[in-house]
């Protein structure tokens, strides 16, 4: 099971908005721009959306 990672807020030279996401020890894990990282949380559901909708459905 993966766990929540905390993003920091860095910006590119080019002024472009990122996030970055640190390991336990401080390393950078993983860096992306701010509108695809946005856009791929818009695109998930939660685990309360998902459970919302299954209580939805049953009834």
């Amino acid at each position: 099971m993966a766990t929540k990672r905390k993003r920091t807020t860095h910006y590119s030279v080019a002024g472009t908005k990122l996030y970055a996401v640190r390991d336990a020890k401080g390393r950078f894990v993983d860096i992306q721009t701010y509108k695809r990282a946005h856009s791929m949380d818009m695109k998930r559901k939660s685990k309360a959306e998902i459970a919302a909708a299954k209580k939805k459905k049953k009834k």
